[in-house]
């Protein structure tokens, strides 16, 4: 494939078949499939080259979500069927978009297993790995021998941490503690899109007039969550170095305040 395949997942990615299958997390067998059974738009056509989209890629995250929780090929076809009648496909497709694509432009890393422990160290222990697999920060695949690193800035940000003296298990405990906050944020903001939607009843289908709106009010969320986001852990971070270093102030400002006082 040339260069102008872009890597980050946008509105402007495009994929050929190998990098669409290895971006959803699937394989070229199934996105042939999918595309047999009528429930995967073809690509464009560009000379001999097939390309896709992050459409095709929504449709796609859609299809792995439902394989998951046990639906079958014909149930999803059912569903695609009754999705687009009535709509346009490329409302229909922009919607799928806005709801499935991840709200990081990062690509996955792979390392072999012996070359990632070396990165941390020898002093790595065999809880802090089973710490970070069960926080989804590394992933074992092929029987253990490679591993899968979701979010490599936040692997790097890690071993920078470790490297200035920082504990690899408290690194662990504060992400832990992180995670569970940030979800509960995340599960805000979705309840909220959730409303939205909803208010056509959760078993219909939003309707051609509604989809380009919903699309178009989920992606001008997406920066406005990671703003919020980003400002309230700026505002928490800063208040609690202030508390820190108040309460290291007092502390002294007493010592001295008492070695003043015995001489």
């Amino acid at each position: 494939m040339s260069s102008s395949i872009h890597q980050t997942h946008n509105q402007d990615s495009e994929y050929s078949i190998d990098e669409l299958a290895r971006v959803a997390g699937t394989t070229v067998r199934n996105v042939r499939a999918y595309q047999d059974r009528g429930i995967l738009p073809p690509p464009e056509r560009r000379g001999r080259n097939g390309i896709y989209n992050h459409t095709h890629l929504a449709r796609l995250r859609i299809i792995g979500q439902l394989l998951s929780r046990g639906y079958s090929i014909a149930n999803i076809g059912e569903l695609i069927v009754a999705w687009e009648q009535g709509q346009d496909l490329s409302q229909l497709l922009g919607l799928e978009s806005a709801l499935t694509s991840p709200w990081s432009d990062e690509t996955p890393q792979y390392y072999d297993a012996l070359e990632l422990l070396t990165l941390f160290g020898a002093s790595v222990t065999q809880d802090e790995i089973i710490k970070a697999a069960e926080l989804g920060i590394i992933e074992f695949i092929e029987e253990g021998s490679r591993v899968k690193v979701p979010s490599p800035r936040l692997l790097d940000a890690g071993l920078k941490l470790v490297s200035l003296g920082l504990p690899l298990h408290e690194l662990l405990n504060i992400v832990g503690g992180l995670r569970g906050n940030v979800e509960r944020v995340a599960n805000m903001f979705v309840d909220v899109i959730a409303r939205l939607i909803d208010t056509y009843g959760k078993e219909n289908i939003p309707p051609s007039s509604a989809t380009t709106r919903l699309a178009d009010l989920i992606w001008q969320m997406r920066p406005l969550a990671d703003i919020a986001i980003d400002a309230e852990v700026a505002r928490a971070m800063e208040k609690a170095i202030a508390k820190y270093f108040g309460e290291r102030l007092d502390a002294i400002m007493e010592h001295l305040k008492n070695k003043d006082g015995n001489v």
